[in-house]
């Protein structure tokens, strides 16, 4: 489904009870809706799940030119109201726990509980040369460039040789990325800096990380964890950044127990 929403046309999906809690669920960079699929069968028996592809991404119109959080959480919020939705408990995964971070701290009231996986409150200094060197790969080389890099960073070796089948469809996602929504996207990403900003946040949150994670790791993860009073983190073992696939068990148990929790 479709609707315009801050100037762009946004794709989303209902699925789940439609009287039940709302969990709104918002992906990575280079990703789309179909990369929580294994959170599915889990969430939609409880709770009323909205998916949508961030700007530039999946069936989200691509725009061009550098995006910054602002501009994100201002098409969530524009989601929200055109789904006429006041309240959502939100997920997150990387990009898209950025995103809920943005928009914390911009409109709390929007939300019941952040879900922040896999994801950082700051980018440093030096580290942002490499988010450059990233967009000047897709828009030089186009975004298969960038698929064995993020394959690795996302996968354990193990994992990429035992699950072939799943790694081989986040291959395709991220192929099938937007150049221009990937540039986009990536430019508000090497700008990110809400550290200083998040002991604001007084809501219900959840933190999860691959304990091996190598771009958003552990110790960011304890960094937001000891600024949001009201949080509290689960580390999953044997994975890195997509944790929701490369563990997704333990991340389902996970991130049920939490929702349960704010749901009870």
């Amino acid at each position: 489904m479709q609707l315009t929403a801050n100037g762009i046309s946004i794709h989303y999906q209902l699925e789940g009870p439609e009287n039940a809690p709302v969990v709104l669920l918002s992906h990575s960079l280079a990703a789309n809706t179909t990369m929580w699929e294994l959170q599915m069968p889990t969430l939609s028996s409880h709770y009323r799940v909205v998916r949508y592809d961030i700007r530039g991404h999946g069936d989200t119109e691509a725009t061009d030119g550098e995006y910054t959080l602002d501009l994100l959480a201002n098409d969530l919020f524009g989601l929200l109201d055109g789904l006429e939705l006041n309240q959502v408990h939100y997920i997150g995964l990387s990009m898209g726990g950025m995103i809920g971070q943005a928009a914390a701290l911009r409109d709390a009231s929007r939300f019941l509980s952040l879900s922040l996986c896999d994801t950082s409150s700051r980018i440093p200094p030096e580290a942002r040369s490499a988010w450059n060197d990233r967009i000047n790969l897709a828009q030089g080389e186009g975004m298969e460039a960038l698929v064995p890099s993020t394959i690795d960073r996302w996968f354990s070796a193990n994992f990429q040789t035992q699950r072939a089948d799943e790694v081989d469809k986040v291959r395709e996602m991220i192929r099938g990325t937007p150049v221009n929504g990937f540039c986009g996207c990536a430019a508000a990403i090497r700008d990110l800096d809400l550290t200083d900003r998040l002991s604001t946040i007084d809501l219900p949150t959840l933190l999860i990380v691959g304990e091996d994670d190598p771009g958003t790791p552990v110790s960011a993860h304890e960094v937001i964890r000891d600024c949001i009073e009201n949080s509290e983190l689960v580390v999953i073992p044997d994975a890195l950044h997509f944790s929701n696939v490369e563990q997704a068990d333990l991340f389902n148990t996970a991130l049920g127990g939490f929702l349960k929790r704010q749901c009870d």
